[in-house]
């Protein structure tokens, strides 16, 4: 496969679909969605459209298929962002028109279920973008990350080499939606200790795949990936959900992708910062602390079978912890393990 190539970026003033095809949460949390729309208004200067399921939860799946190939399809739609993520939209994309989304490459913005869509789009050789989320990024309680609001704004309007900073401080705490009264403040923050490096001392560069782990070893097991050949010289780039899976199940997903044969193809592996609390998990600083290193001594643990010395970067801003930074999927990122440095091509 040949690859991916950059769709046109849109401009400010553009129309821009809001999609949901993973869940309808903004029918549940209006009050998060519609900051959300305001902030992409305000900040960004687009015009968001809705379709009909973007409000809907339980919408059939070819429903929210035919909304996004919609989207694709209007010459008036310059983007494509997802509202949230969810859990089911493995069985969304059997339904995409991809003659429609081959021949209108639009950029798509999203994560977690959303690599669903992101891997869809890559195998059709379009780049896609990592990261953004209407509800979580751009309806951020209190005020907007400055951190993730640059880099979306690099990612939405610039085409150009974009570095990666290190987050000063981070939190993977949110406020809970289900009371409007906590957009008034922002979520809990925590110092941050930079990124932590392994392997080689050498510069890496090449096109991105992945995602979010958990839904990566749901499309190995359909067999919806690209071939360790395909991916040969990729950096592979990863991270976990807010359903927090355990170091061992982590080890596991990365060792059936050795098993696979995909980690051999990876000369530099980035991964996201875990999330370590959730609501149900109300983990303290120090079992986050220790949550932390065990992914990484998991992750560490399975490559050593599988992959020949990559270089491998952990605690990088961008996935489910805040602020999130906004990777291109198939496209160019530089790892650069002698000057310790990150960089994207949006």
């Amino acid at each position: 496969m040949s690859n991916p190539s950059y769709p046109p970026k849109p401009r400010p003033g553009d129309r821009v679909a809001v999609v949901s095809p993973s869940a309808g949460l903004p029918g549940l949390f209006p009050h998060v969605y519609e900051l959300g729309l305001r902030r992409l208004r305000e900040e960004f200067g687009l015009e968001p459209v809705e379709y009909p399921t973007t409000r809907r939860m339980g919408a059939d799946p070819r429903d929210r298929a035919r909304d996004l190939t919609a989207a694709f399809a209007d010459p008036t739609i310059t983007a494509v962002l997802a509202t949230v993520g969810g859990d089911d939209l493995i069985t969304v994309t059997p339904y995409l028109d991809d003659e429609v989304l081959r021949a209108n490459p639009k950029p798509y913005y999203g994560y977690s279920d959303n690599t669903n869509i992101l891997n869809h789009l890559y195998r059709l050789g379009l780049v896609a973008y990592h990261g953004g989320s209407v509800l979580v990024h751009l309806g951020r309680p209190g005020k907007p990350h400055p951190l993730t609001f640059d880099s979306l704004r690099a990612a939405l309007f610039t085409s150009g080499w974009y570095e990666l900073t290190p987050a000063p401080e981070w939190g993977d705490q949110p406020n809970d939606w289900r009371d409007p009264s906590t957009l008034a403040y922002e979520p809990v923050m925590f110092p941050g200790e930079g990124w932590r490096w392994h392997g080689p001392a050498t510069v890496v560069q090449g096109r991105t795949w992945g995602g979010n782990l958990e839904i990566l070893h749901w499309l190995m097991a359909t067999g919806r990936v690209p071939s360790a050949a395909e991916l040969a010289g990729s950096v592979l780039v990863v991270e976990t959900s807010q359903e927090l899976p355990t170091a061992q199940e982590v080890f596991r997903i990365v060792r059936n992708m050795g098993e696979r044969g995909l980690l051999a193809a990876f000369p530099a592996i980035v991964v996201g910062r875990p999330k370590a609390w959730d609501f149900d998990r109300p983990h303290t600083p120090e079992q986050r602390r220790e949550w932390g290193g065990a992914q990484r001594e998991a992750v560490t643990r399975a490559l050593a079978d599988y992959a020949d010395d990559p270089v491998v970067v952990f605690d990088v801003d961008l996935g489910h912890t805040d602020p999130q930074l906004i990777i291109p999927y198939g496209g160019e990122v530089r790892v650069d393990a002698v000057e310790r440095r990150i960089s994207v091509r949006y």
